[in-house]
């Protein structure tokens, strides 16, 4: 049993999840991290849904159109048969600039017979806090809540809006179509228009997907990874979030419920890193300058994570009139994880801006201002590689001197000065190069632990955390060395259940991690195969791809014995490793046969 069986919709303003059977569950409108118009995901009594009912006669069946973000829900008995086309508009304007409208296009075609269905419209606006009425006018059903602040919801249709209201049979005759927008319309709406729209957005993906690197083996799972990160991206600011969703727990009935609809540093760097090597540069560029409008002043403290138009207060809260998806609450909305210390955010962000610098022409603007950033970066690791923190899995308890936080200040000094070297501005090197190995001699020395011949997650502990597997992955060591070779071992044996892995198995504010962090299985998978195990790793790749839900997309965690999808979903980091993973097996050979340059 899957039940994170949900399809993604999506234009870089929005998204939207809609079940295998039709049913639309979750969406924010106007933008991701707006109120939620419906979140049956996260209450299934009140809050709010948009369902295709038909009888049991119907069997009912899901996919993507080819290399699309355009998914396609079929209904058939036999004889009689139609589809639901979703998908929200984005295609270009005749001025260059984007069409990506607050919409959500529910395209009905008629396949064969006389279907029949009902329609469950049942918006629940500002995340179904108050009341929501609905009102007929002569071209929309307006829903509204006067609850907080006014808000309004629209729905076009040519089918009859009573019906669709009181969920009356309808019998199918021909075409047919809802657009739900949070606007009203200024032009008429029509069949025509949406099947326009639809054409229109159909071309946009396909033109997207034709411009993505496709590679030798598993190229099917590499470009519905991208499609996803892609989805993922806020057109607006160029910032690329965690997930679509907020609260679907790591595990059910527990408390690891968090808002995951913003942009943390970590993950969107990683992210563009992968996207910009599948030949996206535009998504590497947008994300990018977001930085630069986020770090105005040369002092200023780079935070973990940001909102996705920069904002710097992100407060949590939480909803407790609703019950939390299967009953797991707190519902939270915000993320108090902004305020923490992340030593490691410098050195991911660094290693992209070294990415942009050695692929892409960097205009002198762009390149200066990205150029402070760096010297910027080094005084702040200079300043802070030596204290504790709250390390990557965002502990909100103590701090401690995490390994993986080390490599990556290790990993800021490193990529400075290479970037220094390609800008010709060295006059800084001898400070930066005694300092870069300062820290390397400091995780070797500190890190490493005789007793469990490994790298463990943090100075003087035996604990051991699969973050430590990326040390080969950054540059700080070699596949071949002794020490990465016995760290993967060891690692194994203590992390890993049936191929999966989890983050850490010590004890951390909640208490003992019970489900496995999909990115760690990807990262253990890469780790095998770099130190030559290369059939074992392929089999736990494929094993671990088969957990994938029907349309191939991955949350954020993965029940150990059920194999069900747990976490916010869709995951970008766990998307992202999806693709660093198979595009090592093909050894970054393409399908055109050339050899490109790996992610590493």
């Amino acid at each position: 049993m899957n039940n994170l069986d949900y399809g993604i919709i999506g234009n870089c303003q929005s998204a939207a999840l809609i079940s295998k059977k039709g049913s639309l569950d979750w969406c924010c409108l106007p933008n991701f991290d707006s109120y939620s118009v419906f979140a049956k995901i996260l209450d299934e009594n009140i809050g709010g849904s948009f369902e295709i009912e038909v009888s049991e006669a119907y069997t009912i069946t899901q996919k993507y159109i080819h290399k699309t973000n355009i998914l396609v829900t079929e209904f058939s008995n036999g004889s009689d048969s139609f589809e639901c086309i979703d998908f929200m508009p984005r295609y270009k304007n005749e001025d260059g600039t984007f069409y990506a409208p607050p919409d959500i296009v529910r395209y009905i075609k008629l396949i064969s017979g006389a279907p029949v269905f009902k329609i469950k419209y049942n918006p629940k606006l500002e995340y179904a806090i108050g009341k929501t009425a609905h009102e007929i006018n002569q071209d929309y059903i307006k829903s509204i809540t006067n609850e907080d602040k006014y808000d309004t919801l629209y729905l076009y249709s040519d089918l009859p809006f009573e019906d669709v209201l009181t969920s009356t049979e309808i019998h199918l005759k021909d075409h047919a179509y809802f657009l739900i927008s949070y606007h009203e319309k200024i032009l008429e709406q029509s069949l025509e228009r949406c099947y326009l729209k639809l054409q229109r957005t159909r071309v946009y993906w396909l033109n997207w997907s034709e411009k993505t690197t496709s590679y030798k083996y598993y190229n099917n799972e590499i470009l519905r990874s991208a499609l996803v990160l892609k989805l993922l991206s806020y057109e607006k600011s160029g910032a690329v979030l965690a997930a679509a969703t907020t609260s679907l727990p790591e595990t059910i009935g527990e408390v690891r419920n968090w808002d995951y609809r913003f942009c943390w540093i970590r993950d969107a760097s990683m992210v563009i890193k992968v996207i910009s090597n599948l030949g996206h540069k535009r998504l590497a560029q947008r994300f990018l300058q977001f930085i630069i409008d986020i770090i105005p002043d040369k002092d200023e403290k780079i935070q973990i994570m940001y909102g996705i138009n920069g904002e710097k207060k992100l407060t949590e809260k939480t909803l407790d009139h609703l019950e939390g998806y299967k009953k797991s609450s707190p519902v939270r909305i915000g993320n108090a994880a902004y305020h923490q210390k992340q030593n490691d955010i410098y050195g991911i962000l660094m290693d992209v801006i070294y990415q942009q610098f050695m692929k892409f022409d960097c205009d002198l603007d762009n390149s200066e201002g990205l150029w402070t950033i760096c010297k910027s970066i080094v005084h702040i690791v200079n300043v802070n590689w030596e204290k504790p923190d709250k390390g990557i899995w965002e502990f909100r308890t103590e701090e401690r001197h995490f390994t993986f936080s080390k490599l990556l200040c290790w990993v800021a000094v490193d990529r400075a000065i290479k970037i220094g070297e390609l800008i010709n501005k060295t006059n800084k090197n001898e400070r930066w190069i005694a300092l870069r190995d300062r820290i390397r001699t400091d995780i070797y020395k500190n890190a490493w632990s005789e007793e469990k011949q490994a790298y463990t997650q943090s100075y003087g502990s035996s604990d051991l955390d699969a973050s430590t597997l990326l040390m080969e992955a950054y540059g700080f060591i070699e596949a071949t060395d002794s020490r990465f070779v016995s760290t993967v071992i060891a690692t194994e044996q203590e992390l890993c259940n049936d191929g999966l892995m989890y983050r850490y198995k010590n004890k951390d504010d909640f208490g003992l991690p019970s489900s496995s962090f999909t990115i760690c299985s990807f990262w253990f998978i890469n780790s095998l195969y770099k130190i030559g195990e290369h059939d074992r790793a392929k089999k736990l790749f494929d094993q671990l791809l088969s957990y994938s839900n029907h349309l191939g997309l991955f949350s954020e965690d993965i029940d150990f014995k059920t194999k069900r999808l747990l976490g916010n979903f869709p995951q970008a980091y766990s998307h992202l490793a999806l693709i660093e993973t198979a595009v090592n097996f093909s050894g970054g050979v393409t399908q055109e046969g050339k050899l490109m340059e790996t992610i590493h």
